[in-house]
């Protein structure tokens, strides 16, 4: 169907980016409409619905659940009358205003954009992966890292970038030891990263090597690599494994419109949320690749509001 009324604020995507700039926008009386997301990047929501606890956002001492948390700001947003709808948008056309952005269900129309759609975390798809992510297995080793059944215990990180290696060096702050599993015999990461990796005592690489399947009932106990080269197996016992392999961000529907990087994620005008097009924003991890963090993308979220918010006066849109 198609919204005869043209919203001020489209908001495509529904994790902290989202819902910050849903909140700071509905009270700033611009009647933003929402586009959740279904399945389109894991489900509404973002990543945090595929977490278990979150310990490091503010106001919250003793954790919180990550589809808990997430239905809190949904709530907050529905305070202040952003009006929902859990779909995916398929389809866009930024050539002319306003803006059209199309569902399978719905055609809407848009002054302005704030595009929140987040980036999803690669995985490996080993036959355990799924019943054993969010017990002991993660893609976000700061996220998760500090998490009580991981300290003193050997963990694991999957990959050869600089992520990897932040991400090892990380978890030896918390973990008894941890194996840094790569599928060549040198890593990819920058020769800073790489030295601190080399020299750290508690970090033992498994080079030449990838990771076959997650061992474990309820949590993770352990780790089935082979050797590449070899082909021989060895199951390492451990309490985490963290894949370091990469994001996708979900921004195949904008390529024909948006300035992308060479990875995919939505390029910002630095200092601002402002994308290639005037009148569209972007906020959280669609453009950011650095800091991946919910506060990050809640600031961004912020931001992004307020940018659009600013815009619109300018263009006497009220």
């Amino acid at each position: 169907m198609t919204d005869n009324a043209t919203h001020k604020l489209v908001i495509i995507g529904s994790g902290p980016a989202g819902h910050t700039a849903a909140i700071y926008a509905a009270r700033a009386n611009l009647t933003p409409f929402m586009f959740e997301g279904y399945m389109m990047g894991g489900s509404a929501g973002g990543q945090l619905t595929t977490t278990t606890d979150v310990e490091n956002y503010p106001g919250f001492p003793d954790g919180i659940n990550g589809p808990e948390m997430m239905q809190l700001f949904r709530k907050q947003s529905e305070r202040f009358g952003t009006q929902m709808v859990a779909e995916d948008v398929h389809e866009v056309d930024f050539s002319q205003r306003p803006f059209k952005v199309k569902s399978e269900n719905r055609e809407v129309m848009a002054h302005s954009i704030i595009i929140c759609t987040g980036a999803t975390a690669r995985r490996m798809s080993v036959p355990n992966e799924e019943k054993l992510w969010n017990n002991g297995m993660s893609a976000c080793a700061v996220c998760d890292g500090a998490l009580p059944f991981f300290r003193n215990q050997p963990l694991m990180v999957i990959g050869g970038g600089d992520t990897a290696c932040e991400e090892a060096t990380y978890l030896t702050k918390f973990g008894s030891k941890v194996y840094l599993v790569h599928r060549r015999d040198e890593l990819r990461a920058s020769k800073i990263m790489q030295e601190r990796v080399l020299k750290n005592e508690k970090i033992e690489m498994m080079w030449d090597s990838v990771l076959v399947d997650a061992v474990g009932d309820e949590f993770v106990t352990g780790a089935k690599i082979q050797n590449v080269k070899t082909q021989e197996e060895s199951e390492v016992p451990l309490a985490g494994i963290f894949y370091a392999i990469g994001h996708t961000p979900n921004t195949q529907v904008f390529r024909e419109y948006l300035d992308l990087d060479e990875t995919g994620y939505i390029k910002i005008k630095p200092g601002t949320q402002e994308t290639n097009i005037e009148g569209i924003f972007a906020a959280g991890d669609v453009h950011d690749h650095k800091y991946r963090q919910a506060i990050t993308a809640a600031g961004a979220g912020c931001a992004a509001a307020l940018e659009a918010e600013r815009w619109l006066g300018e263009k006497g849109i009220d």
